[in-house]
């Protein structure tokens, strides 16, 4: 399946208010799902790891905890248009497309996403400096997940 009918089929699960679409065409099977907003509650897949069981249940603790909201550095945030793994050069032993602090132009490919077996480059939206790099080589990356911090 083409990555234009894919971003097609997208951008038809959000106008549309769906959760859920699974499509089979020529033997290829698609499954797009659509996190929602803080009106619903969000689904997310992962890969669990066996359950471990406590003893006893615990108390809750009188003192609350603060959790940090991660920092994200101000620039134009560069997204997955796809789920899949993020690679950060062509293959292994090859250079990196980019690094912290190279200039990028319109159209300068950043990285790849490997999704269902096929090989995406992914291009810059924009032109700057790469600010940073979000997401670590060889990490899975959902549907509009930052990658890039480009300012």
């Amino acid at each position: 399946m083409d990555l234009r009918k894919l971003k097609k089929l997208i951008d038809l699960v959000e106008a549309s208010g769906i959760s859920e679409l699974e499509l089979t065409e020529d033997g290829e099977k698609v499954r797009i799902s659509r996190n929602f907003t803080a009106s619903g509650p969000a689904q997310q897949y992962a890969n669990y790891a066996p359950m471990q069981y406590a003893a006893a249940p615990q108390a809750p603790s009188s003192v609350p905890t603060e959790v940090a909201a991660p920092v994200i550095e101000e620039g134009h945030a560069v997204k997955s248009p796809m789920v899949g793994t993020f690679y950060r050069s062509p293959s292994p032993d090859s250079k990196s497309f980019v690094e912290v602090g190279d200039t990028v132009a319109v159209g300068d490919t950043l990285c790849i996403i490997e999704a269902m077996k096929l090989l995406n480059e992914i291009e810059s939206d924009k032109a700057g400096v790469v600010k940073k790099i979000v997401v670590d080589n060889g990490q899975a990356v959902e549907y509009g997940e930052p990658l890039f911090i480009i300012a």
